[in-house]
């Protein structure tokens, strides 16, 4: 498994999204509040650039005891990122398809924030006092 440094955690702000080309594939990261996320920027319905579609929630019907229609509710906000070309759903944090997510889904990669092993070992030659920001997201491919 290689990894890579894509961004640093300032570069994608919260509800925010960076592509990145990693060993000839588009990848997107997504921060959905604060954790980070990459998905292959390829939508498996036809193969459109998935990442560059809309980011927002969904809205639910959730039952009520008395047998009535249920209370509508709008749920994963800043979760579903929706094709651009045909409005395909997908769960940003899996990469399963809402309509159908034990048959479709986006490509998803591990992503970790912390430093590298060739950032530690840059930041262990310095032998003068100084102050370093290791901020880095790093996508694993």
């Amino acid at each position: 498994m290689s990894a890579h440094v894509v961004a640093s955690i300032d570069e994608v702000g919260v509800g925010q999204s960076k592509t990145v080309e990693i060993e000839g594939r588009s990848i997107s990261v997504f921060n959905v509040n604060g954790e980070f996320y990459a998905l292959r920027n390829v939508c498996p319905h036809q193969g459109a650039p998935v990442c560059s579609g809309s980011v927002g929630g969904m809205t639910v019907c959730r039952e009520k005891n008395t047998g009535k229609l249920g209370e509508v509710e709008f749920i994963k906000k800043g979760e579903i990122l929706r094709c651009p070309w045909h409005g395909w759903e997908f769960d940003i944090k899996t990469g399963k398809s809402i309509f159908d997510p034990d048959g479709c889904l986006v490509k998803t990669y591990k992503v970790t924030v912390g430093i590298m092993e060739s950032e530690k070992a840059l930041a262990q030659v310095e032998t003068y006092p100084v102050t370093v920001n290791f901020n880095s997201i790093i996508v694993h491919t």
